[in-house]
């Protein structure tokens, strides 16, 4: 109630000084009115926060009686046919009455009834809500002058906040305030701005999209911001912008804007290239912090510490409901039951299995975590892999994990080599029909070579027989042909992640894939191999 309370009054005080604030100038030093501005949206976000801590450890300390809530909550509001008793259901007669699915063989049971996908939507509930509220406050901790008026600005449409509370932007002081700018302006208004000190951007991949589209078309950015086409004419920001970009791509960003600091990205799968290359190239030196991990379009996991490396997330007890499934060592075969999250183990790991309200499905996601440690009787983990992105041409199942440990092997053999992107295709999806064994088919996009030589396509193969005894085996035998690489041309993941949001489908933020499995896809990069 005093939530409510508190968000009704900043929705009748925020909207008048956000419209103050977009009335001054760009250049303007931060007067007393933006100063109060500031403090009332921080004091909200405090109270708020505080609520939402208070909530997340009483929950956290009865993980199962938590747990039991947020199932009951599901059956009381499922929107679809439930045959099960919406009072006093134990664990036992849900796992019974609701047999565990995976997500393709769900959504074509739900296209038949002509029903949304029931992994797919996105989650705005407690989840979303806490890692907005938590993620700011923890962050303002560890980074104090990142969140103040005008030092961070959002390079995409869509925030790496998950619950955007519409009036934060606003009220925070943001640079780009409106959501609904496309890419290139959100960009721009971020260049003329030298104090930034954070850079936000939805996810990983897009961040390197920006970066990319920022070196190809420098020239035509710093002659929009010399004749002020979108406001002052700043010649010798545009100059600066020239000045950076000639310098190459390692440590643009810290060239760009001396003060950065942080890149707020939000986590989700198919991530770990583009963080990676981001690393190593244009944001080297800087932090990264990702709020939350999005799983198959909604909220699964928490980052409270952002202070710490990236990657440890907490599993809260909310809705969506989430069971842990086993996953037995060396095999992709289910164990008999799940687990709630408070019977987790440290070091084991699991598929995340999700149960919604909408279809009350209980669907294997895929999604594989690990468990590193407890936040009371809430794990701790890390995102490890994905079961649906395995290669199988012949039983072997490559997982995610081996093949991209294998790839970076063999990029750091190419001598100038940095890897931003790519993807696998079993070569039965492509149709070869040149009588070869079968083989998988890579596609690569890189920075700082322009030609592949056979001697290095060969040296894939190579890592994957030394990272694979199975694969390694098969390729002995003749079962399975060499792995064939072809190097696409700059741009081309941008156009694949293009047509991938475009399907009804997709999750919010689109994954990333890394085995692609339909072929107008796999054809998608095919026609834009360069060498």
């Amino acid at each position: 109630m005093l939530l409510l309370w508190l968000l009704l009054l900043l929705g009748l005080l925020l909207p008048i000084l956000a419209m103050l604030w977009q009335q001054r100038s760009r250049d303007a030093r931060p007067s007393w009115l933006i100063r109060l501005q500031h403090r009332v949206a921080w004091g909200a976000l405090g109270w708020a926060a505080a609520w939402q801590q208070r909530k997340l450890e009483q929950s956290t300390l009865r993980m199962g009686q938590s747990q039991h809530q947020v199932l009951m909550w599901c059956l009381k509001r499922a929107q679809s046919p439930c045959r099960l008793s919406r009072g006093n259901t134990d664990m036992s007669t849900f796992r019974n009455h609701l047999p565990l699915t995976k997500i393709s063989q769900a959504q074509e049971e739900e296209s038949e009834e002509n029903l949304p996908p029931p992994a797919l939507p996105q989650y705005h509930g407690e989840a979303s809500l806490q890692a907005t509220l938590l993620g700011l406050v923890t962050l303002n901790k560890a980074y104090p002058e990142v969140l103040t008026p005008g030092s961070t600005a959002c390079v995409t449409p869509t925030s790496p906040w998950s619950n955007s509370v519409p009036w934060l932007r606003h009220a925070l002081g943001r640079v780009s305030p409106i959501a609904a700018k496309d890419t290139r302006t959100l960009l721009l208004e971020a260049l003329m701005s030298p104090g930034l000190r954070a850079l936000e951007a939805r996810t990983a991949v897009e961040l390197l999209d920006v970066f990319v589209v920022l070196e190809a078309d420098g020239k035509e950015l710093a002659e929009a911001i010399a004749a002020g086409n979108l406001g002052t004419p700043l010649p010798k920001r545009a100059a600066e912008l020239q000045k950076a970009l000639e310098q190459g791509p390692r440590g643009l960003a810290l060239r760009l804007w001396p003060k950065l600091q942080l890149v707020v990205t939000l986590d989700a799968g198919g991530q770990a290239e583009a963080v990676a290359a981001l690393r190593a190239l244009w944001c080297q030196g800087l932090a990264f912090f990702s709020p939350a991990y999005a799983a198959s379009g909604g909220v699964m996991a928490l980052n409270l510490w952002p202070e710490q490396p990236q990657g440890v997330y907490l599993l809260p007890p909310g809705v969506p409901f989430i069971e842990l499934l086993p996953v037995k060592e060396g095999t992709q075969e289910e164990a008999a039951s799940t687990l709630l999250l408070s019977d987790a183990q440290r070091e084991k790991e699991y598929e995340l299995v999700l149960t919604d309200h909408v279809s009350l499905t209980r669907c294997r996601l895929g999604d594989v975590v690990q468990v590193v440690g407890a936040y009371n009787q809430c794990p701790l983990v890390r995102f490890t892999c994905r079961l649906g992105q395995t290669l199988s041409v012949r039983g072997e199942n490559t997982d995610e994990n081996i093949f991209s440990a294998a790839l970076a092997q063999a990029v750091g053999q190419w001598p100038g080599a940095k890897l931003l992107d790519h993807a696998c295709v079993e070569s039965s999806i492509l149709d070869f029909c040149d009588g070869s064994a079968p083989h998988y088919e890579v596609f690569v996009e890189l920075r700082g070579l322009r030609n592949l030589s056979e001697e290095n396509r060969d040296k894939l193969d190579h890592c994957l027989q030394e990272t694979s005894s199975h694969y390694k085996s098969l390729r002995f035998r003749g079962s399975v042909g060499p792995a064939k690489v072809h190097l696409v041309g700059p741009g081309s993941f941008r156009v694949l992640r293009e047509a991938l949001a475009a399907c009804p489908t997709s999750s919010f933020p689109p994954e990333m894939p890394r085995v692609l499995r339909l072929g107008h896809l796999a054809q998608l990069l095919q026609k834009r191999v360069i060498s």
